[in-house]
């Protein structure tokens, strides 16, 4: 199977076209993975298109391949948000790359109450600024790996204010994973399987967002101001998972529910 590499944002991509890719890409592309003449490769835009070809130049910080197949693939309905709470080491982090692996369309950082890490306090933007900066890598090389047309956005970090406007939403789905939920998220999101008929009264939210807490779980303030504003408290099962893996298999569960597993 052909790697995939991607260009720059903005880049176009046409059939016949010759590509040509600078920068940080090129240079692992060339010095590390070794890509020579004549091999056949992927290149995406990251928004939906990927295009496929024969390399024609490669030197040591470039590259040019020639487009001789493309497709675009179109934004995924509903789109999955994984609100991902910030986690000591790198346990946020690995819940970011397995989320992108699992199809994931955007991820936004939130701290809550309970986070050990903190983008807060002194130089607060910069911190925030320099972990989504991270986080963007991390999604940009996992969407390599899985072959993804699309990589995921990664925002800036959410208050639980902007999660009670967005769960107040009709045309969103706020779901916050805790064991104080009663009903599991596989019998919540069953009604939009297609087994389900997509019944009238299960009509499909523009966005659904899964919330992660951090190793110390949701702030009881927290909880109660989400199901205030109307988002849904819910169990992946009868175990309790980390902070890093919690988010990724609840979107294995909605991947199955939507069809897309």
């Amino acid at each position: 199977m052909a790697n995939l590499y991607y260009a720059e944002r903005g880049t176009a991509l046409a059939l016949g076209a010759t590509v040509e890719i600078g920068g940080e890409e090129a240079r692992h592309a060339v010095r590390v993975s070794r890509l020579r003449v004549g091999e056949r490769i992927l290149l995406g835009d990251g928004d939906g298109t990927i295009g496929e070809g024969v390399v024609v130049r490669a030197d040591r910080d470039r590259f040019a391949v020639e487009l001789d197949d493309l497709r675009r693939e179109p934004e995924a309905s509903p789109r999955l948000t994984l609100v991902q709470a910030l986690a000591k080491g790198d346990r946020d982090e690995r819940a970011v790359e397995q989320a992108t692996e699992f199809g994931v369309d955007r991820v936004l950082p939130w701290q809550a109450s309970r986070s050990v890490s903190r983008w807060e306090g002194s130089g607060a933007a910069e911190k925030a600024a320099k972990g989504v900066a991270k986080w963007s890598r991390i999604a940009r090389e996992a969407s390599k790996q899985s072959l993804r047309s699309r990589v995921p956005e990664v925002g800036f970090p959410v208050t639980v204010e902007e999660l009670r406007i967005a769960a107040a939403d009709p045309e969103r789905a706020v779901i916050a994973l805790h064991p104080r939920g009663e009903r599991t998220l596989s019998e919540w999101s069953a009604r939009f399987s297609a087994d389900a008929g997509r019944a009238s009264d299960a009509r499909l939210p523009s966005e659904i967002l899964l919330v992660v807490g951090p190793e110390g779980g949701f702030g009881d303030a927290e909880l109660d101001a989400l199901e205030a504003a109307g988002a849904e408290i819910l169990v992946l099962g009868t175990t309790v998972l980390r902070t890093s893996s919690a988010g990724p298999a609840g979107l294995a569960v909605l991947n199955v529910a939507l069809g897309r597993w």
